[in-house]
Parts: structure tokens; sequence; C-alpha cells
């Protein structure tokens, strides 16, 4: 894989404690040998996209490299997922962390397990306004999500709330 070739995650969580769990996601994907991670964006509140009676949601968008494959990233991913207590009983319902593959570069990647670019990407503010404010300067990605948010037409809200800490969940 070429060096440059930026992977964009969405990170999210809606069940208490929100922030924590987001933490310890980042601690674990910062402390994969074979990822490193480049930029983080600000912490977003969101209501719940799809299943709406649901609490709101924090997310963050991460840049990172990394030297694994899409699937042993991927693998890599759900055992973070696990170690966090990810539960997959409601489809877009409420979890402790989800971490999901949003773009690796400009591959295009469709598996019985992982499409990349994420085929809801464009219909998600959650996935694209994070993930804009850290791909300004990737010429990969920026481009296919310039095309994404021109295209959106997603109204859910969606705050900026910059870096939170435990007290704010």
């Amino acid at each position: 894989m070429s060096s440059d070739e930026r992977v964009y995650l969405s990170v999210g969580s809606n069940i208490h404690p929100r922030v924590a769990s987001i933490r310890q996601a980042l601690a674990q994907l910062r402390a994969l040998p074979a990822v490193t991670v480049l930029a983080t964006s600000n912490w977003y509140e969101t209501e719940p996209w799809g299943k709406r009676d649901q609490a709101n949601f924090y997310n963050v968008s991460v840049a990172l490299t990394t030297t694994l494959t899409p699937d042993q990233l991927l693998t890599a991913l759900h055992m973070i997922e696990q170690q966090l207590h990810r539960q997959r009983d409601i489809h877009w319902g409420p979890r402790t962390i989800d971490l999901d593959i949003i773009f690796w570069g400009r591959r295009q990647i469709n598996t019985a397990t992982l499409q990349v670019p994420h085929p809801h990407a464009g219909e998600r503010n959650f996935v694209l306004l994070p993930t804009a404010e850290i791909a300004k300067d990737d010429p990969l990605v920026a481009p296919q999500l310039a095309g994404l948010i021109a295209a959106n037409q997603d109204t859910s809200w969606i705050k900026n709330v910059g870096n939170v800490s435990e007290q704010d969940d």
C-alpha cells in the first residue's frame, strides 16, 4: 500500500459512557502496531440516524495509515468493538461503540464483509462533516467527499462540540 493512502473511520457511541467508550476505542486503535493515527476530528453530538427513538450519539472521524489489508483492519476494528461490548441486536440501534471504515484512498472494495467507500456515507451528516474536517488536504478523498456533501440530503442535526470530557456525557 502506498504510504500516502489514508484510511478514514467513523467512530460513534450512544450508550453511556459514550465519551469513555470512544476514548478507549481511539486508544486501542492507536495501540495497534500496524496503524498510525494521523488526525482525529472534533467531536460531534448527533441525532440518531435510521432508528430515531434512541439516545443521541457522539461521533468523531479518524484518519490513519496502515500496513494492514482491509480485511485485517476490519477484523481489528471488530475486536475493539467486542472488547467494548458492542452488541449487534437492533439494526441501526443503540451501540456502545461503532467503528466503520468510510474511505480507503480511492479504493473501491466490495466484498461480502466490507464495502468501501461506505455505502451510506453520503447520506449521513455525522460521517461527512467530521471526515471533511480532517480530509481537506487529501487529494484522493477530499474530491469524493465534496461530491457526496454536494448531493447530501440528510437533514438530521449535528453539533460540533469540540473536544469533550467525561463530564459532558
